[in-house]
Order: C-alpha cells, then sequence, then structure tokens
C-alpha cells in the first residue's frame, strides 16, 4: 500500500471525472489520500469530496501564493476549523520566492500563524518553501524554539542545508514526480541520504507528472511512479518502500484512521 500525502483534488483538472480518479487510485494500491488546501475560505470544497470518498482526507490553510488574498487569518480560526474529522493537517503554507505572489510580509505572518496552529494542535503542518531555504530555516529554528510542532516540507526540491536543517528538528520530507526527472540527480542523492523514517511520497497532482506520464495531467495513481524511483534511489525494493512510507505517513498524520478502522 501507497499513501498519496499531497494533492489537489478540489482543482478545476479533474472536476470531470473525480470519481475515475479516486477509483484509479485505489486500484493501484493507494491506500489514503490527502487533498491539500490552498484557500481557508475554500475548505467547503475540500470537505464536500472528503465526504464522497471514504479513503479521502484534506487540510485547511493558506498557500503562499494567497497570502495576501488571506492576510490575517489568525491560528484560533485555524484551529477551529481543524475540528472538523476529515481535517487531518494545517496547510499548505509557508514561502513562494519564486513566484512571490504573496508580499513576503504577508507569507511569513501567515507561515507563523499555521505554525502555531500546528503546535496547538498537535496535527502537522504540510509546509510549501521554494526558492527561500535561508527564510524557512530560520522561520523553523525561531518557532521551533517557542515549542515543538509537526511538520513535512512538501515536493522539496531546496538545498541538502534546509533538509538536514528539518530533519534534525524532527520534521519529514516528501516528494514528488520531480524526483524522477533526469535534472533531478542533486535531489536524487538527498533522498538516498536522508533517515529512513523521515521520507514520505506524493503527488502534488495535478502538477508534476512523473517522467513516465510527463506533459500529463498528475493524479494520485501516479504516486506509484515517485515510489518506484525512491526506492531505487536508496537501493531497497518498492515493496520496502511502501511500507516505510505508509508508516512514516500514519506516524506523522496520525489523526487518519489505519486501514483496519476505516469506515
Amino acid at each position: 500500500m501507497l499513501i498519496d500525502s499531497h494533492c489537489h483534488l478540489d482543482f478545476p483538472d479533474f472536476a470531470d471525472e473525480l470519481d475515475a480518479i479516486v477509483a484509479r487510485a485505489s486500484e493501484a494500491g493507494i491506500g489514503r489520500i490527502v487533498t491539500i488546501s490552498t484557500r481557508v475560505r475554500r475548505l467547503g470544497a475540500l470537505l464536500d469530496i472528503a465526504a464522497r470518498f471514504p479513503n479521502v482526507y484534506c487540510s485547511v490553510g493558506t498557500h503562499p501564493h494567497q497570502a495576501d488574498e488571506e492576510d490575517g487569518i489568525a491560528a484560533d480560526e485555524l484551529i477551529e476549523l481543524t475540528r472538523h474529522p476529515k481535517v487531518v493537517a494545517l496547510g499548505e503554507a509557508g514561502l513562494d520566492y519564486f513566484y512571490e505572489h504573496g508580499s513576503r510580509q504577508a507569507q511569513e505572518r501567515g507561515f507563523r500563524a499555521h505554525i502555531q496552529a500546528a503546535r496547538a494542535t498537535g496535527l502537522p503542518l504540510v509546509i510549501h518553501t521554494r526558492e527561500a531555504d535561508e527564510d524557512c530555516g530560520r522561520i523553523l529554528q525561531d518557532e521551533m524554539a517557542k515549542g515543538s510542532f509537526r511538520a513535512v516540507l512538501h515536493c522539496y526540491t531546496g538545498g541538502r542545508e534546509l533538509a538536514m536543517k528539518a530533519i534534525d528538528m524532527g520534521l519529514s520530507i516528501s516528494f514528488t514526480g520531480i524526483l524522477t526527472f533526469k535534472k533531478s540527480q542533486a535531489l536524487r542523492d538527498l533522498a538516498a541520504e536522508l533517515p529512513a523514517d523521515r521520507i514520505m511520497v506524493e503527488t502534488d497532482s495535478p502538477y508534476l507528472a512523473p517522467g513516465k506520464f510527463r506533459g500529463k495531467r498528475n493524479e494520485p495513481s501516479y504516486v506509484v511512479e515517485v515510489a518506484k524511483v525512491l526506492a531505487e534511489t536508496r537501493g531497497v525494493s518498492l515493496q520496502e518502500i511502501s511500507r516505510q512510507t505508509t508508516e512514516n505517513f500514519f506516524r506523522l498524520f496520525s489523526k487518519v484512521p489505519a486501514l483496519e478502522a476505516a469506515a
């Protein structure tokens, strides 16, 4: 069994065949799917999707691209929204200095509010960081000094220094189809080095289809391709990577019921 720990089932790319996409994931052995929030104000759409499928869960949060749009959403509001049984994480929140659709000041305010909510609830924070290693590391260390919290750096493409800072703080690292790209040898080298109990896989679909499907819309069933390359990179079997990343997922996303306890 594998888990797609990060996708966006509410995006328009999936609207016409959502039932088929979730069915294909189940047929491919994907036991759980987490559809990740990018706007707190659109949480209702995620909850509707999660209600339709027993194996789908969601997060609540503001993507850094929407940091100005949702500037000022307080940790207390995020905490309240996590009371829903299908909301199993905070985020995605963080810093994106590549596009900078949200101002850096609003991104940091939002990032810290989400960390505060993660600390208060014990739920994991899904962190988006792109071209912002130094500031991301600074904020994480600053906030960790105020009290521990759990988090995963999703779709990791940053440098080794930030990754190791995150590992030292007890955080996890998740990989997407980018790991399979020919140009991603440095990322594969990092993936081979990380502790086995801190790695996860995801699709970030509908984006970043793995090499086998490059140029096509991504979907949760394709997480198998990410796992295959991660297994090869680490010199273990696909079965072992599936076991380890799934175990890591359930330990971090502890609000998600194991298959035996699923409704």
